[in-house]
């Protein structure tokens, strides 16, 4: 069993800048596929906004976030991090952490599908005001 616990949250005004840490409850590195950021806003589905392939260490972001959001690891300290600069009101949401291990992946696996991963942290709110 892998818990996720989001930190680093918090309100910002346009153009800030945060850093959101995902810690995993266990040493699970030898056994991951894939970690991401997802983010829900009221009223909307949650979506993927970045992904890392904890193997090789690629990365994948969504378009809105590109250039502007770094996903990272520290398989040493089990954290997952993402760094947003330049935020803007529309990055306004809960973000959620999620890993999917090679045991728990599906066929067919899309990085930003929420249904892709199977442990999820507890979110984390980003407020961005204009």
């Amino acid at each position: 069993q892998v818990q996720l616990v989001e930190s680093g949250g918090g309100s910002v005004q346009a153009g800030g800048t945060l850093r959101l840490s995902c810690v995993a409850s266990s040493r699970y590195t030898y056994s991951t596929y894939f970690m991401g950021w997802f983010r829900q806003a009221p009223g909307k589905e949650r979506e993927g906004v970045a992904a890392i392939a904890t193997g090789g260490g690629s990365t994948y972001y969504a378009d809105s976030v590109l250039g502007r959001f770094t996903i990272s690891q520290d398989n040493a300290k089990n954290v997952l991090y993402l760094q947003m600069n330049n935020l803007k009101p529309d990055d306004t949401a809960i973000y959620y952490c999620a890993l999917v291990t090679l045991a728990t992946r599906r066929n067919g696996f899309i990085w930003s599908n929420p249904s892709a991963y199977y442990y999820w942290g507890q979110g984390t709110q980003v407020t961005v005001s204009s």
